[in-house]
């Protein structure tokens, strides 16, 4: 096989300077080991950009382990997914690559279909029942985690451990606490394959059924078929919208969209008392809205919309900014169901009674499976990881306060099973009433990985490594992550850097023309003009507010079915997803046509000076 017919094998993807020996601060088996290299080289790997957009540090690498586990355990343990099983998973040079487990033994493929039946079919016959009982589990496993404790290392132990009679010592909370953290989040996203898989599987099912239907219909038509839907998902957004709305009323909406930090609109919004109303409605607005990531909440450094106010604060002077100049901020559902009904209507008309009945039993499913494809976000990826990592950073100060580390970003150069050694070293020490002894040794290595994270993010992800199949299957590959068989030949050629049109996966109609802004992270998104095309490596659900003045949105990474795409349909917005290379060869200030009919995109002049 020529070097053009596959991606770079892992050990030919080399780390940039300075980050030789990045290997040894993941789990060694979430790297590459001499034993697995012939099927890693076989296989297919690909970026997950879309949830670690940056390469992770070591104790962030604890976010891919429970994705992979709680994905595999359901695709193949328990519901037995009959052509798939799990997900397979290496960190390479920082980043996190994946690769889809297929199943081609037929009598294998039978075997897992009868199992699948029952256990599927249980859930899609009792779907809503059990999707309010996994809303309360979430809610659990949430509220179990924001209790965690990590109390200070006192000198003497509260009195009441005596008085009590507990028979344990506070100090060793911090263990237990951490132990107990780490169960929870792992216990979260086993709960959040509990449903997606299915959900996924819904989906595709209807899919197939009318591609089977109507075999010249087009991906995009098909999932505008189930638009229009009221989720969780949009209540963020939402809320920005209406504290818009109370500003206007209220006569504030000067003061709020001042450019001042938000704690100074705050300070001067207490001066009057429809000002004080305006921030009763904000703090109303907050608990559990604003504990929303500012991307997709995998990586400790990423903001929420609490811990960094500005974003919200941005989103409701935009939204501002729009009534002010007379512009309706309504999400217009009802049109987007009309044409929604319309698009049913064309296509069930042409089926027979049998097959109409087919057409609306797997139409039903998948309305009733997609709110779920969305919802999880708000419980898994915003709430339980602001919890999460909010706990994290409350054990980084303990150990700050305790002179282990000298800042609590050190702790996230440990990866978790480090970070469990280092805990018994503190405690042990502090309870025996010695120093602890690894504050040289780990002093010294988080200085040397430090400068190691430094250069691994200099270096953006290759979009995949390995040998690719001569055709890809995965369902989920191709809805949730777009990647094609089409899309890796596209790969394949432009690694060499050639130009011209940016091939992606169709995912919101339209042909818009004009300037395109490249945003990397929602802290840029404030440079967004209105009109301008956004382009990015992929957007989260917190970039609502965004999608009200841009005029399209291209992506490098993304399906039919990932959160871009059914955002930008339910806000009529024009979209391309999956590009594999937009933020590298679109440079800000360029006007590029994006065509959401066909799924290109075009750079057709060159860039203009943006503001």
């Amino acid at each position: 096989m020529s070097a053009s017919d596959r991606f770079p094998f892992f050990r030919e993807f080399q780390p940039p300077a300075g980050a030789e020996g990045w290997e040894r601060m993941y789990p060694y088996f979430l790297t590459s080991q001499p034993e697995g290299e012939r099927l890693e080289d076989a296989r297919l790997w690909f970026a997950d950009t879309m949830h670690w957009s940056r390469a992770v540090y070591p104790l962030d690498s604890i976010g891919a382990e429970a994705v992979y586990l709680g994905a595999g355990q359901n695709s193949a343990r328990i519901f037995a997914l009959p052509t798939s099983l799990g997900l397979d998973m290496r960190v390479v040079n920082g980043y996190v690559y994946i690769s889809p487990t297929g199943i081609t033994d037929p009598d294998l493929i039978n075997e897992r279909l009868v199992h699948f039946q029952e256990r599927a079919g249980y859930y899609f016959a009792n779907w809503e029942e059990l999707y309010e009982k996994w809303k309360a589990k979430m809610s659990a496993v949430v509220d179990t985690m924001r209790a965690i404790d990590f109390p200070a290392l006192a000198e003497y132990e509260p009195i009441e451990v005596v008085t009590e009679a507990r028979g344990r010592s506070t100090a060793w909370d911090l263990i237990a606490g951490y132990h107990q953290l780490i169960d929870d989040f792992f216990v979260a996203w086993q709960h959040h394959f509990e449903f997606l898989n299915l959900g996924y599987g819904g989906y595709i099912t209807f899919f197939q059924t009318c591609k089977q239907f109507f075999p010249e219909i087009s991906d995009q038509a098909v999932a505008r078929m189930v638009a229009g839907v009221d989720v969780l998902a949009f209540r963020p957004d939402d809320e920005l919208r209406g504290l818009a709305r109370k500003a206007v009323e209220l006569g504030v909406d000067d003061i709020v969209t001042r450019r001042d930090d938000p704690a100074a609109i705050v300070a001067a919004l207490r001066d009057t008392e429809h000002g004080r109303a305006w921030i009763d409605a904000l703090e109303t607005a907050k608990d559990p809205w604003f504990n929303y990531f500012a991307e997709y909440g995998f990586l400790h450094d990423q903001d929420t919309w609490l811990s960094n106010p500005s974003i919200p604060f941005a989103g409701i002077a935009r939204y501002i900014q729009m009534l002010q100049g007379g512009e309706n901020i309504a999400r217009d559902v009802a049109k987007l169901r009309a044409e929604r009904d319309e698009i049913v209507a064309e296509y069930r008309g042409l089926l027979s009674d049998d097959e109409a009945a087919q057409f609306d039993g797997m139409l039903q499913l998948a309305r009733t499976v997609f709110p779920f494809i969305e919802e999880h976000n708000i419980y898994v990826e915003h709430w339980t990881h602001s919890v999460f990592f909010q706990k994290l950073r409350e054990l980084a100060a303990r150990l700050v306060e305790a002179g282990f580390f000298e800042d609590v970003e050190d702790m996230y150069l440990l990866n978790r099973f480090e970070l469990d050694e280092v805990l018994s070293d503190v405690v042990a020490s502090h309870v025996i009433g010695v120093p602890a002894r690894g504050v040289q040794k780990w002093r010294a290595e988080v200085a040397a990985r430090r400068d190691i994270m430094t250069a691994l993010r200099t270096q953006p992800a290759a979009p995949a490594l390995a040998t690719p199949p001569d055709e890809i299957t995965d369902p989920f590959a191709i809805m949730n992550y777009g990647v094609t068989t089409e899309r890796i030949r596209g790969w394949l050629g432009q690694t060499g850097g050639g130009e011209g049109a940016l091939a992606g996966a169709a995912a919101s109609p339209g042909v818009v023309e004009g300037v395109a802004r490249v945003i990397l992270t929602e802290k840029d998104l404030p440079q967004l003009q209105p009109g301008e095309i956004l382009v990015a490596p992929i957007t989260a659900p917190s970039w609502g507010a965004a999608f009200s003045v841009a005029s399209a949105v291209v992506t490098d990474i993304g399906g039919m079915m990932c959160h871009a795409a059914i955002v930008c349909r339910e806000y009529g917005l024009t979209a391309v997803v999956g590009t594999g290379f937009a933020t590298t060869r679109i440079a800000t200030g360029q006007r590029i046509r994006v065509n959401g009919d066909d799924g290109t995109v075009t750079i057709i002049g060159e860039a203009e000076k943006a503001a």
